[in-house]
């Protein structure tokens, strides 16, 4: 069987699992983003996340992932959903309204490399969905998927940027895509102009420090610094903003993965129900969501930041 067969095979299954888009990009070091990420750490730009310092060598080239790699592939799994939050609800990244999708899609790679090894053959690979040392959005470039928008998003013609990319690297000989060479950002500087905290501090370049999404998710702190509070705009996990003035997005369509179904509470919860909600109740009703991540403390610390700035 050749390598065009088997490529075709692949993605043939990756769309039949429910991933919106695949491509195919050959297994090498990246040097050019190894460049860019030096400085983008250099310059502090990481914040509190030191774990983005370690294992560079990992981050800037599959085969070290995967010994003998030389495909990697990308997919895409839409998660824009029809549902919305009350108008006066603490806001929550759309990502966030159902199960955690480090679950979902960890099964679907699984599923899509059983399914290589039984119809293809025997190959060694890895499924990675933004919990390991890979650079998504550079492989997802490289397989022509889409581009990097001045927000630091993958962008698509077709589908906006509502969806998460997850990469699987294999040694299996595939054939590889066109990289996408163009930008379709033009001269729009939406995302950049409307960022609360203006954490967009040039074209693709982040300040995760400032971050709205950092503050509610990633930070560690007991308290999200006060100078912040008067620009959190209602976040209470993660933020959309620079998502949802995208033009691109226009073209976004609703998700079809049952996964993803919103838990009601995230849409119907008012600030004081959420703000009463007791530790043990969040435990029960958050254990398979993304909302975890930064537990019931970190949700009332993110309240409070909210709280402060509307009182």
């Amino acid at each position: 069987m050749n390598a065009t067969h088997n490529t075709q095979l692949v993605k043939n299954e990756a769309l039949r699992l429910g991933f919106m888009s695949c491509g195919v990009a050959v297994a090498t070091q990246l040097d050019d983003d190894a460049r860019r990420l030096e400085r983008w750490l250099a310059n502090g730009r990481n914040a509190g996340m030191e774990y983005m310092e370690r294992n560079f060598d990992l981050r800037i080239d599959p085969r070290k992932l995967v010994p003998g790699a030389k495909s990697v592939i990308t997919l895409l799994l839409n998660y824009f959903p029809e549902a919305t939050q009350l108008t006066e609800a603490p806001k929550i990244a759309k990502y966030a309204y159902g199960i955690d999708y480090h679950f979902v899609i960890r099964d679907k790679l699984n599923e899509l490399l059983g399914y290589v090894n039984t119809h293809i053959g025997a190959v060694e690979g890895r499924g990675f969905v933004d919990s390991a040392p890979v650079l998504e959005r550079s492989w997802a470039v490289r397989s022509g998927l889409g581009w990097v928008g001045k927000n630091g998003n993958l962008l698509t013609k077709s589908n906006g940027s509502f969806f998460f990319i997850a990469t699987l690297i294999t040694d299996l000989d595939l054939v590889p895509d066109n990289p996408f060479e163009t930008n379709h950002c033009g001269t729009c500087t939406r995302c950049i102009d409307e960022c609360p905290t203006d954490a967009i501090v040039s074209p693709t370049i982040i300040d995760a420090g400032k971050c709205i999404s950092y503050l509610t998710i990633e930070l560690k702190d007991a308290l999200i610094p006060s100078e912040m509070h008067s620009k959190m705009d209602g976040w209470m996990f993660g933020c959309d903003v620079c998502q949802d003035v995208c033009p691109w997005n226009k073209f976004s369509k609703q998700h079809t993965e049952s996964a993803f179904t919103p838990i009601p509470q995230i849409l119907n919860l008012e600030k004081s129900e959420w703000e009463e909600m007791t530790e043990d109740a969040f435990r029960k009703i958050f254990k398979n969501s993304p909302l975890k991540r930064t537990k019931w403390k970190g949700i009332q610390r993110n309240l409070l930041a909210i709280k402060e700035y509307k009182s």
